[in-house]
């Protein structure tokens, strides 16, 4: 297995390239963004997700915002690129990490002495990220595999892999870390709808590195449970708060499910990931738009005129989470995520 560049920054470019993610797994490719505009868009739409590789896209959006910015006078530099930074900033609203990403890159550039020092900085200090985000993702990997049995099936929901970081992935990554290890991990993809991340992103990376990988529909993850067959379920996460993990709509239902029936439920995620200022009250949980749930291609699935809604996310309560695997080890409960984020330094 090798890693898979999600995105990353190309010095040739002067900008970002990415795997568009709506085109897999029809079609693979890769995007030349040089734009703030183009990064907004891409991930809006979805181009680039998944809470690490956000980070990584904010990180990248405020270098590229430097790199772009015609200004001479430093004050000026900075109101202009600290305004393209908010753009990106607010294009996605759950996700934590990516204002993490937006955040740390900017102070960078206002820190700085002058424009050429903070047009440097800002670039180190988003390639910075996307290194840290590779070391992590393995480092999830490895305390994640052993938490598995030799021989296990594994569910997951959505997709927490390469796609979604930098490389190799969380949960993806601990599934991948344990067969490195040795171990014989068959896993079991919920689709994910409306979007079908787990079908289309999930399976595609799992195909694709020759890992024994079933997909199956939301709704049929509770029977599966029942009848024995799954040993653990792994996912990823786009915000954990105090009391909550945000992630793709559908794991709490995965994690009462898992919970009823004594089956493990693992939460994958770097330290970034972790908002411990906010409880879930305090969190806004994006809705997306109806045409999500009412066409697939060219169809028409619902009647004109009945509303939808359409959550992108949800959140499951911490006394369902048996561990949070982080890169700094697996924290089990009762869980304290400020002693966790204040004892944490940059990997």
């Amino acid at each position: 297995m090798k890693d898979i560049a999600t995105l990353w920054w190309d010095d040739e470019l002067g900008g970002i390239r990415f795997i568009d993610q709506t085109l897999l797994p029809e079609k693979y490719a890769i995007v030349r963004c040089t734009t703030i505009d183009r990064l907004v868009t891409a991930i809006k739409r979805l181009e680039v997700r998944g809470a690490p590789a956000l980070g990584v896209a904010g990180g990248y959006g405020v270098a590229l915002a430097a790199a772009n910015c015609p200004e001479s006078s430093y004050p000026a530099f900075v109101k202009k690129v600290t305004r393209d930074a908010l753009l990106v900033h607010e294009s996605r609203p759950t996700a934590v990490n990516l204002s993490w990403g937006v955040d740390r890159v900017l102070a960078r550039v206002q820190a700085a002495s002058g424009v050429s020092e903070a047009k440097d900085a800002a670039l180190a200090e988003a390639k910075a990220i996307a290194a840290e985000d590779t070391r992590c993702c393995h480092a999830i990997g490895g305390f994640g595999a052993d938490l598995l049995p030799d021989e296990c099936t594994v569910l997951t929901h959505c997709n927490a892999g390469a796609l979604a970081c930098s490389t190799w992935g969380t949960a993806l990554g601990v599934i991948r870390s344990a067969l490195a290890a040795g171990k014989k991990v068959n896993v079991i993809a919920c689709e994910t709808r409306p979007l079908l991340q787990g079908a289309r992103l999930t399976a595609w990376e799992l195909a694709r590195d020759g890992i024994d990988v079933t997909v199956i529909t939301d709704s049929m993850a509770a029977h599966i449970m029942r009848t024995g067959k799954i040993d653990a379920v792994i996912v990823g996460a786009d915000r954990i708060t105090k009391d909550a993990v945000f992630n793709k709509i559908g794991t709490y239902m995965h994690a009462v499910c898992a919970n009823y029936h004594g089956i493990p439920f693992y939460v994958a995620a770097p330290i970034s990931t972790f908002d411990a200022t906010r409880l879930e009250k305090d969190v806004i949980i994006e809705e997306r738009g109806r045409e999500e749930i009412a066409l697939v291609g060219n169809r028409t699935l619902l009647p004109d005129g009945v509303p939808v809604r359409n959550f992108a996310f949800d959140a499951t309560p911490m006394d369902l989470v048996r561990a949070i695997i982080t890169e700094k080890g697996v924290v089990v409960p009762p869980f304290d995520i400020n002693e966790l984020v204040a004892r944490s330094t940059t990997y």
